[in-house]
Parts: C-alpha cells; sequence; structure tokens
C-alpha cells in the first residue's frame, strides 16, 4: 500500500482509537469539576480534571462551528442578526446576515479561504464589517461530505462560484477577498469586466492575498516552489474514506493543513497548551474558556477537493500564471486591465510571514486599467492581524469603509 493511500487511513484510526479515551476524559473531567469545592480543594484533583479536560477537548472535528451572530449594534440601537442562505451548491453557500432593519447599505460579499479551515475562521472580520453592510459571506463546505457525483471543484469552478454569487447578491455590490481568494476574486472581476457583467462590483478589497508570490518569498513559497506538483499530489492527496458523504473523493485533508499551521509556530501552540493546563489547574475560568474557544475553531477542519489544492498550488505559488499574463479561466484568458469600472484597494500587513509585502500590492500594476486605486500598508500586524483583531478594526477597516463609501455613490 502506498504513503498517498495511507494518509487518510492512518489518521482516521487513530481518531477511531481515541474516541473512548476522549469520552473518559471527558467523564473524569466532569467529575473532578463535581467534585470541587472552591479553595480547599485538593491540588491534585485539579490536576487531575485539568489534564482529563484537555485530553477531551484535544480531538479534531469536521464540521463548520456557529458564526455566533444574533445582534449586531447599528448607532445607538442593537438589531437582530439572521444567517439566511441566498444560494447553495454542493460546495459552498452563498450565506447572507440579515439584518432586522429596514436601512439599506452597501452590500459586500466576502470571499473566504478554502484552506482547511470554515469560513467561520472569518468571525471577526464579518463582525466589524456587519454594523456598516450588508453581509454576505462565501460559506465553503466540507469536501468529504460531497459526494462525488457532484463534480469536480477547483480554481475555476471557485471562480464561477464568485461570479454567480455576485449576480444574485445583484448590481453594485462589492467585493472583499481575504487571503487565498485574491487571485480568484480579482479573476473573476477581470472575467465579468471582460463580459460587460453588470454585476462586477464596485470595489474590489484584496487582503494579504498572494498575487504575485515571486515578491519577497515566504518560507510558505519557497515550500510550493521547492517539490513539483507531483510530489504534492503523491505525498498530500488521499481519498475520503468510504463511511463519509463523499466516498473516494480525491481531498487535501484539513488535518494535514492544520498540523502545517500548527508546525510554524509551534512553540507558541506548546506554550498555550501548557498555560491552558496551569489555567484550569488554578481554576482560572476566564482564560481557559478563551483557549477552549480559540482551539475549538482552530480545530474544526474541512477537507479541500484535490483539484482545487493543486491548481492553486500550481498555477498561483509555482507558475505565477496570473503575474506573467498566463491565468484562464475555462480556456479564456484573465485580463485584469480589463478591469475598469472597479475601484481597487490592496491590504498589506508589516510582519505578514505568509503573504509578504509586495505580493498582494502586485494587483494595482496589473489592473492599469483601474483609475481609482489605493493600498495600505498595516504597521505591526501579521498575516491575521490584517483581517482580524483590534488593529483590523481601528485601522484597516476605516480604509475598507472609505473605499466602498466612496464607491457606493
Amino acid at each position: 500500500m502506498t504513503q498517498q493511500a495511507m494518509i487518510y487511513k492512518l489518521y482516521q484510526a487513530q481518531a477511531d482509537l481515541m474516541h473512548p479515551a476522549r469520552e473518559m476524559a471527558r467523564f473524569g473531567a466532569g467529575l473532578a469539576r463535581a467534585m470541587d469545592i472552591g479553595e480547599f480543594t485538593p491540588a491534585p484533583l485539579r490536576q487531575f480534571g485539568a489534564a482529563c479536560a484537555m485530553l477531551a477537548d484535544s480531538g479534531l472535528t469536521h464540521q463548520r462551528p456557529d458564526y455566533g451572530f444574533s445582534s449586531t449594534r447599528m448607532g445607538n440601537d442593537v438589531v437582530a442578526v439572521t444567517e439566511e442562505p441566498r444560494l447553495d451548491t454542493p460546495f459552498g453557500t452563498l450565506l447572507r446576515f440579515r439584518k432586522d432593519t429596514a436601512i439599506v447599505q452597501p452590500r459586500v460579499l466576502v470571499a473566504a479561504p478554502m484552506s482547511g479551515h470554515f469560513a467561520t475562521l472569518l468571525r471577526g472580520t464579518v463582525a466589524v464589517l456587519l454594523p456598516d453592510h450588508d453581509v454576505y459571506i462565501t460559506d465553503w463546505k466540507n469536501a468529504r461530505d460531497t459526494p462525488l457525483s457532484d463534480g469536480v471543484f477547483g480554481f475555476d469552478e471557485y471562480v464561477d462560484h464568485l461570479i454567480r454569487f455576485m449576480e444574485v447578491i445583484g448590481n453594485g455590490s462589492h467585493l472583499i477577498a481575504v487571503c487565498q481568494p485574491a487571485v480568484a476574486a480579482l479573476a473573476a472581476t477581470a472575467v465579468m469586466a471582460q463580459a460587460g457583467n453588470r454585476a462586477q462590483p464596485r470595489s474590489l478589497t484584496l487582503m494579504a492575498g498572494p498575487i504575485d508570490t515571486r515578491q519577497n518569498p515566504t518560507k510558505v513559497n519557497q515550500l510550493a516552489k521547492a517539490h513539483s506538483i507531483e510530489w504534492f499530489e503523491k505525498n498530500l492527496i488521499d481519498s475520503v474514506p468510504w463511511r463519509y458523504k463523499g466516498a473516494f473523493r480525491r481531498v487535501y485533508p484539513g488535518f494535514l493543513q492544520l498540523s502545517a499551521f500548527v508546525s510554524m509556530n509551534l512553540d507558541r501552540h506548546i506554550n498555550a497548551h501548557l498555560a491552558q493546563f496551569r489555567a484550569l489547574a488554578c481554576g482560572d475560568v476566564v482564560a481557559a474558556e478563551a483557549h477552549r474557544k480559540f482551539y475549538h475553531e482552530y480545530g474544526a477542519v474541512m477537507d479541500l477537493p484535490a483539484e482545487f489544492y493543486l491548481e492553486t498550488v500550481q498555477r498561483i505559488f509555482q507558475d505565477h500564471d496570473l503575474p506573467l499574463g498566463r491565468l484562464t479561466w475555462h480556456g479564456q484568458k484573465v485580463r485584469p486591465e480589463a478591469i475598469r469600472r472597479t475601484a481597487l484597494l490592496t491590504v498589506e500587513g508589516e510582519r505578514d510571514d505568509i503573504c509578504a509585502i509586495g505580493q498582494t500590492m502586485a494587483a494595482l500594476d496589473l489592473c492599469s486599467g483601474v483609475r481609482q486605486k489605493r493600498h495600505h500598508l498595516q504597521t505591526g500586524v501579521g498575516h491575521y492581524g490584517v483581517f482580524s483583531g483590534s488593529r483590523w478594526a481601528r485601522e484597516v477597516y476605516p480604509k475598507v469603509r472609505a473605499m466602498i463609501e466612496v464607491t457606493n455613490q
């Protein structure tokens, strides 16, 4: 049996073997909590409960977490928020966060990455956008739950989805692409411009996206260039086990992508788990819950269709099709210079070690027909700080909002 055929089987066997142990640990943690009598609780009991709790929470999940939006503040009012699916496909849902208000606001589609996590990872991005905008998101589905009969999903199909989603949202909308889908979002906008599609976005915001990874290559970029596409296919692609709806679909497993993310900052994750043990053992409920919430989201992984992953590696990171003018969509050449009616904003992080300075800004030169274009370099943030956290809310978001406001008039 080849290594390729063993990846998912080994993971599934390990998960199955650990399931009873995690259930027992969950019972042990509950028992320790029930026996906790406050300051007189013996330290060994709390340490036992902490160890059990960490083991119980150590497994991965493969279901999308909740976005958790029930309301948002608009000025002095708090309005209800409801998740409203607007279009559903086998691979993703156009999801609207509909607010209970009659106020008409700019419609914005957030293009989420397909990179091993669900779109809920952009919860913080959406939360900041919600008060001022009518927000939609590309809510991608786990490929292991999509039957083979539903066909393939590659780079072209991602672009197809963006175009269709923009058409459903309607003319005069705006598009924000976070990280990986920046290339697809630019391609979709160019294709719509070339076709004279009236639904082409009024503004396109590209945030920390790999438009041209030849600029200041990072370790991620170097890894993509270090191996042939055949190596990636042989070592990182496997078939979904028979027990799932997507049985025998070839995928890039989400647990492999998570392993890659963790390995990039292994010391930080180890220290975070040591701190979690101390928090649980000392009864620091607030710190323990914050850790648990973060890693519950971080450990919710989704498999990517193999064709999408391999095409992304080859076309974007190895062959640089977009900056070299060779990118195609269903055989048609993608021409960024055809974009004229869409304003363009690029955003980068000063300390981004995934998508370095210059890689996203390259879109400004490619879109030579765009008259209204801006760039923002956010100081003091890494990759995730561009679109989540306090700096995103205080310093980056005002630039995004200003671009949308100007072009929405």
